[in-house]
């Protein structure tokens, strides 16, 4: 593979563009373990962010049905086109945060790093049964963090309440090229039955998660100004507060749920006025 890399990179004078995050996985294992675990067969339609030079891509579509790879940079794009004759795949040019997603019932993908979390929750929008992803390993942790954890954060949390999901492998930084600064992490996601997710409030999470080591109850005081309290005196609502479920509880041990909680309390009470959402909490 890496014959493979250094010859469409000497053929086509191809210089790395940093801004873009690209690092491309060039260890043929991590990527043949990667598509086994997303258990890709002809019935599935695979989407891949980020297929750099098409190698991760070329396993897909071995197996899958059919494979959309969403490329931003038109180099990378000319030069698939050109290096490939893939009867099921279609590269599409385009910034994946951006572009409008075909439909697909399975994602594999070696993210660009800078990416990661807009385009994780771009993902938890769409429905499919399972994701496999390379992300930073620093990233990975905070993603699969549970309550309580120390790398447990407002990501953790906001996924939590979506999906499922599992650290599975931790990948050196020399499995790709060029090397990154920081070693990477596979991590399958299964997003959960839909009874089950929870829609949450972003103000009132970003809220929270600005004091993570705080109790609940503190958090909000010091954070009322991003609730659009700012007219109001934490006396005013000291009545509420003191009521509030799992006032006391530290805000980076609180689970989804009780976020949840929390908010459908602040609502009935009046003090979190301007709702941002009227569906309804649980996706139905």
């Amino acid at each position: 593979m890496k014959e493979r890399l250094f010859s469409i990179i000497s053929k086509y004078n191809l210089r790395i563009n940093p801004n873009l995050g690209q690092n491309f996985l060039i260890v043929p294992d991590v990527i043949e373990r990667n598509v086994e675990r997303a258990e890709v067969n002809e019935k599935d339609t695979v989407l891949e962010v980020g297929p750099g030079l098409g190698f991760l891509t070329e396993a897909l579509r071995e197996r899958a049905g059919k494979v959309y790879a969403i490329e931003r940079d038109h180099r990378l794009v000319e030069i698939l086109r050109r290096e490939y004759n893939w009867p099921n795949v279609e590269v599409i040019e385009g910034d994946a945060l951006r572009v409008e997603f075909p439909e697909f019932n399975k994602i594999v993908s070696n993210l660009p790093y800078g990416i990661s979390s807009p385009v994780t929750f771009r993902f938890l929008r769409h429905e499919f049964e399972r994701a496999v992803l390379v992300y930073q390993l620093e990233f990975a942790r905070r993603i699969v963090a549970k309550p309580g954890d120390k790398n447990y954060s407002r990501l953790s949390l906001m996924i939590g309440a979506k999906a499922h999901a599992e650290l599975v492998e931790r990948i050196g930084r020399g499995a790709f090229w060029p090397k990154p600064e920081v070693d990477s992490a596979v991590v399958v996601m299964e997003p959960k039955p839909k009874g089950e997710r929870i829609n949450l409030n972003e103000n009132l999470v970003r809220a929270l998660f600005q004091h993570r080591r705080s109790t609940a109850l503190a958090a909000l005081k010091k954070s009322r100004h991003m609730l659009g309290l700012e007219g109001r005196t934490f006396r005013e609502m000291k009545e509420a507060f003191s009521r509030m479920p799992h006032r006391e509880k530290r805000v980076f041990q609180l689970s989804p749920a009780e976020v949840e909680e929390i908010e459908e309390f602040l609502r009935a009470e009046g003090v979190l006025r301007d709702y941002s959402s009227s569906s309804p909490k649980r996706a139905v």
